[in-house]
């Protein structure tokens, strides 16, 4: 009878454990979550947390805490999520910088974003426009590129900082078109923009919805969207790749992920919930105000689409030598 009892056992045993995870999803979250938001309070990326939060804490009957952890391009709110106990009730709103872009830019990044996470899901992206000063003899992106062509060196463009998605948009611009510009940083993206708007500066690439209120006043001109598709908010600027520069595509955006080993149960319960969120009507219009498409995604589709972006900026890094600032 001991022996049939023990044979029983080894039987069964697996088969509990395999059905533990599911149990844990099943009962997941039985606690606030917390949600680290690599950004001061405002801003594009805290908004969407923001947004989100009280559509997850309907949906869960429990409380998603936004815990702002700004600093390093995103490095302290990501390590910081990186070594917590792998059970999804730690999560991370990542960027593109603090999930892609600081890989190649930082020399000691004190985690893999690939290795050290487990991906949940693409939330949404949010594409730069570029604009030149009104003054400036550029209508179009090909006229722009004719004009920096014939005056090789002396047009510039400024960005929020070395390493940022304002500077290494313009790196890819000057790539792809073969142009040579000068880059001006700044402290942030207000000042880079401003300077353009009182002609110190030629151009910049700010956020869709930085920029917009300088267009709509005339003191800079639009010339295309960074993006893959038009803006909502400015349907009638084209995309880069329409205005010429093939291959073009830069954007922000914004994911979560969890620590590495969380249970892939729990992880497919927090992408479904998400996606449920951001399906939501009054939630899609009020981040289209904001400039972001809301995506969604599933684990597998952004985990690839972290080592596609982790690769492209990388090869461009290299190839400009950009340095974080």
């Amino acid at each position: 009878m001991k022996s049939y009892k023990f044979i029983l056992s080894c039987l069964l045993a697996p088969l509990c454990a395999a059905q533990a995870p599911l149990s844990s999803a099943q009962s997941y979250p039985a606690r606030p979550v917390r949600l680290l938001v690599p950004s001061t309070p405002g801003g594009s990326v805290d908004t969407l947390a923001r947004a989100v939060s009280p559509k997850l804490g309907e949906k869960w009957g429990q409380q998603l805490v936004i815990d702002n952890r700004a600093g390093a391009g995103g490095v302290l709110a990501a390590e910081t999520v990186a070594k917590a106990p792998p059970d999804g009730y730690t999560l991370l709103l990542g960027t593109v910088s603090a999930l892609a872009t600081n890989v190649s830019l930082q020399k000691k990044l004190p985690y893999d974003p690939v290795r050290d996470f487990a991906a949940v899901s693409l939330l949404a992206t949010q594409p730069l426009m570029l604009v030149v000063n009104a003054s400036l003899a550029a209508k179009s992106v090909d006229e722009l590129t004719a004009l920096a062509r014939s005056r090789p060196g002396e047009l510039t463009h400024s960005s929020a900082g070395n390493g940022t998605g304002s500077h290494l948009s313009a790196e890819l611009f000057k790539s792809l078109a073969k142009i040579d510009l000068v880059h001006v940083p700044y402290k942030g993206i207000a000042p880079a923009l401003l300077d353009v708007v009182s002609g110190r500066v030629s151009m910049t690439f700010p956020s869709t919805l930085s920029a917009l209120p300088h267009v709509r006043s005339g003191k800079v001109r639009a010339l295309a969207v960074t993006g893959l598709k038009r803006s909502p908010a400015a349907p009638d600027v084209p995309t880069m790749n329409e205005a010429g520069v093939k291959g073009y595509e830069s954007s922000t955006w914004y994911g979560v992920v969890a620590p590495a080993a969380t249970p892939v149960a729990v992880v497919n319960k927090l992408s479904g919930d998400l996606a449920y969120a951001i399906r939501l009507d009054d939630l899609r219009e009020r981040m289209s105000h904001e400039g972001l498409e809301l995506v969604g995604s599933t684990p597998a589709q952004f985990r690839q689409f972290m080592v596609n972006e982790i690769e492209k900026w990388g090869r461009l890094i290299k190839s400009r030598g950009i340095q974080a600032g």
